[in-house]
């Protein structure tokens, strides 16, 4: 059954496929969830709960909210087994009613990564491709992840990329060996000049560096930002008056499930000072003209 968008109450473009798919959790995985559970303060992360992709789509459907799904490949870095691409695609194709695929390949895979991605979109549908910089331990703007692009790009596809500090690793001593330098998104500004027409998501109110984000989305056509992983009662107030104003129809609902529920955001957006004829941008007309819906 396909979306049915004029039904839809949002767009959710920023969800997580938690769960391995490929047996037993890897060592240290339990720990890294709590330390995101606590840093999040969401008890069934804390307690091994986390939601599956199927379990995610009856909530959502639920809700009448659709959802931009994805794992992330961070296998390089942390030492965790990615989610497979191909399997959350697969249950997304299975859930079309609600669920949107997206994938993730850490860019180090090189070629053979983009000959990846290409199948990913020609043969499983995927929309778009989740980076984190902090978790893939990588510039945006490495060369080295040009090839990537590159595929990308020329499958129409969407680039979306966490920005600022992260609860990855939290806490956690040494941070998880997480290094937050690689998140700063004027990192994406030489990613957006190199490639105009793709368009390129920063992830997230970007923590400390809010004002590079909203230069970055105010200059470069192809940017938008979401407005996942914080509660919006805790925006800080540049992001809600460019939200209002110059980059209304750049700003993307997104909460950053399950680690904040859109439950919880949803709630805490109505307090916020939105103008009226903003809000229905935010929480789905501008993804719905994104993502050609």
């Amino acid at each position: 059954m396909p979306l049915n968008i004029d039904d839809l109450v949002a767009i959710d473009f920023h969800t997580h496929a938690e769960e391995p798919c490929c047996g037993p959790r890897d060592d240290g995985y339990d720990e890294f969830q709590a330390g995101m559970a606590n840093y999040f303060k969401n008890p069934a992360g804390a307690q091994g709960m986390l939601p599956t992709v199927q379990e995610t789509a009856s909530y959502y459907r639920e809700r009448k909210i659709a959802c931009v799904i994805f794992p992330v490949d961070a296998e390089r870095e942390t030492g965790f087994r990615r989610y497979e691409n191909e399997e959350v695609a697969r249950i997304a194709a299975e859930n079309t009613d609600i669920m949107i695929p997206f994938a993730s390949i850490d860019p180090a895979k090189g070629r053979l990564g983009a000959r990846e991605a290409r199948r990913l979109v020609r043969e499983f549908g995927v929309k778009g491709f989740k980076f984190h910089p902090t978790m893939q331990g990588f510039y945006p703007y490495d060369r080295s992840a040009y090839p990537l692009y590159e595929a990308i790009a020329e499958e129409g596809a969407i680039t979306l990329f966490h920005t600022g500090q992260t609860g990855v690793g939290a806490g956690m001593r040494g941070g998880m060996g997480m290094r937050l330098k690689y998140s700063n998104p004027i990192h994406l500004d030489d990613v957006a000049a190199d490639f105009p027409d793709m368009p390129i998501i920063l992830a997230h109110p970007s923590f400390p560096w809010q004002e590079e984000a909203l230069s970055v989305a105010t200059h470069k056509p192809n940017v938008y930002i979401d407005m996942s992983g914080w509660s919006p009662k805790y925006f800080p107030p540049i992001l809600i008056r460019y939200a209002n104003t110059m980059l209304k129809h750049k700003m993307l609902f997104g909460s950053d499930w399950p680690a904040i529920t859109p439950d919880r955001w949803l709630k805490d957006f109505e307090t916020i000072d939105i103008r009226d004829e903003v809000r229905p941008l935010i929480l789905k007309e501008n993804a719905r003209r994104l993502l050609k819906l």
